[in-house]
Parts: structure tokens; C-alpha cells; sequence
């Protein structure tokens, strides 16, 4: 996001913190202003004319607001409503960052309902999980990739593997990337929810990838260890491949830590090839 996007982003941000203080019974309604921010990204993402209109720099804030409450005033909460106008009066450098940021809010309002709950840890190991699956399957892959497929047979891929089985946030997210991925590659988009939950939650996420699973006692002191090196939190979700035959290769967003075996006997027959 460039330019004017990232301060009406961040003015947008202000607003939806505000809506999002509270406890956890306001669990409920976080779900439910999710639902609606997804409504209302769907809805620009299928129009052009009203992005256009939307984000139009030429049009007075006033009667870009004055269109969004004729447009969602009836459909909405009175707080989606206030969020959506907030956001339509801003200034934007592309269409594309309005819907983006829309989508990005509905992820937050799902994650501050798993942290009021204390489950949120377990919404980015389920998701994580659940796109490693289906990452892994290549019937599973097809099935949730066929733009073509009926939406009622992707959804029931998401039921299959995860209702009764995952956090609520964790299953409404994955329908979400199904049904929704705006086409973008199904892993890009699971990717994409989880960088904004672990941004909501101030801290890093780490893929490890190991040869074996990792005991209690390695996964902490790896977090400590992560933990010291970035001075911020460190959230583990954890590969296993039997292929790098030991140690481990840690990614945090584009940096690579690679001390598997694998990759060093690689770089010893570039050595000696050299």
C-alpha cells in the first residue's frame, strides 16, 4: 500500500480499534462485524462501478459517505455502517487498497474475538494447519481451487475437515479463503489472514520446519531464543518432513534460518564440486 492508502488505512485502524475494546462478550458481535465486513468487500470486489465510485478522488468525502449508507445503511450494523463511511471518506491510491483494507478489518474483528477468548493460538495452528492439508492432498487441493466447482462442494471441504474439530474464527476464515479468494492462490490468501492476526497480536510467526515433531522443552527454548534474537513474541507453527533428515530451517517473513542437514551437505558438494 502506497501514498494516501496507508494513512486512510491507518485512520480506518483507529476507528476499528475503537469499535473492538471491550471483553469477551463482545465475541458475538466481533463475529458478526466480520461478517459484515466480508459482505461488504464481496460486494465491491464484484463491481467495479461501485469501487470506482467509492474511491473516486474528484468526489466530495461527503457524498461518497452519503452512497455507502444508501447502499449498506439497511444491511448493516450502525457500527459496520460508521467503519465502512469512515473508510469510503478517506483518500485511497487505488481501488484495490479500499477492498484490501475491508478484508483485512474483518480478519481483525475474528482475531480480537479468539483473544478475548483466549483461543488465539489455536485459530493460527488450525488454519495453518488446515492449508497444509489441503496443500498436501491433491484432491483436497483441486477441490478447493476449481473456481468452477460448485461453491456449496468447496464449502463442504471446510465443513468436512473442520467444523466440530477447530475454533469458530479458524472455520469461518477457512470458508472464507475458499469461497472468497478474490484470485489470489489459496495459500497466498491463508497466509495473508494469518500475517494479520499475528500483526493484531503484536508478534511473529515462525514456519519451522523439522525432520521430527518438536518436545515441550525444544519448542521453548527455540521461542526464547527467537524471541531474544527479534525482540518481539514469537509464535512457533511447526512442519515436519522427514526429507531434511535433521535439525531445522526456521522462516520469519522473508528471512531464512537453514540449519538442516540436508542443506549442509548440499552446500559441502557445491564445496567440493567447486
Amino acid at each position: 500500500m502506497q501514498g494516501s492508502s496507508r494513512a486512510s488505512a491507518a485512520h480506518g485502524q483507529r476507528a476499528l480499534d475503537a469499535l473492538l475494546v471491550g471483553g469477551p462478550g463482545r465475541t458475538v458481535a466481533y463475529a458478526g462485524l466480520a461478517d459484515e465486513l466480508f459482505s461488504v468487500c464481496a460486494a465491491l470486489e464484484s463491481s467495479a462501478a461501485l469501487r470506482r465510485a467509492l474511491t473516486d478522488p474528484t468526489r466530495e468525502a461527503a457524498a461518497k459517505a452519503q452512497l455507502a449508507n444508501r447502499l449498506f445503511g439497511d444491511k448493516l450494523s450502525a457500527p459496520a455502517v460508521q467503519l465502512v463511511t469512515t473508510l469510503v471518506e478517506q483518500r485511497w491510491s487505488s481501488e484495490r487498497d479500499l477492498v484490501d483494507t475491508v478484508e483485512n478489518f474483518a480478519v481483525q474483528s475474528l482475531a480480537a474475538g479468539a483473544e478475548t477468548r483466549g483461543r488465539s493460538d489455536s485459530v493460527e495452528d488450525e488454519l495453518f494447519r488446515f492449508e497444509r492439508i489441503v496443500a498436501g492432498t491433491a484432491s483436497l487441493r483441486d477441490a478447493v481451487t476449481d473456481r468452477k466447482a460448485d461453491p456449496a462442494t468447496r464449502a463442504q471441504v471446510v465443513a468436512t475437515l473442520l467444523e466440530g474439530k477447530a475454533q469458530p474464527e479458524t472455520v469461518r476464515l477457512a470458508r472464507q479463503a475458499v469461497l472468497a479468494p478474490r484470485g489470489r492462490r489459496f495459500d497466498r490468501v491463508i497466509a495473508g489472514y494469518l500475517s494479520i492476526i499475528s500483526t493484531r497480536r503484536e508478534q511473529l510467526s515462525a514456519t519451522v520446519t523439522s525432520a521430527i515433531e518438536l518436545d515441550a522443552d525444544q519448542s521453548r527454548r527455540l521461542v526464547a531464543a527467537l524471541t531474544r534474537i527479534y525482540g518481539k513474541p514469537v509464535h512457533l507453527k511447526v512442519v515436519i518432513d522427514p526429507g531434511i533428515v535433521g535439525g531445522i530451517r526456521v522462516q520469519i517473513g522473508d528471512e531464512v534460518v537453514d540449519g538442516t542437514v540436508l542443506r549442509k551437505l548440499e552446500g559441502a558438494r557445491r564445496h567440493l564440486g567447486g
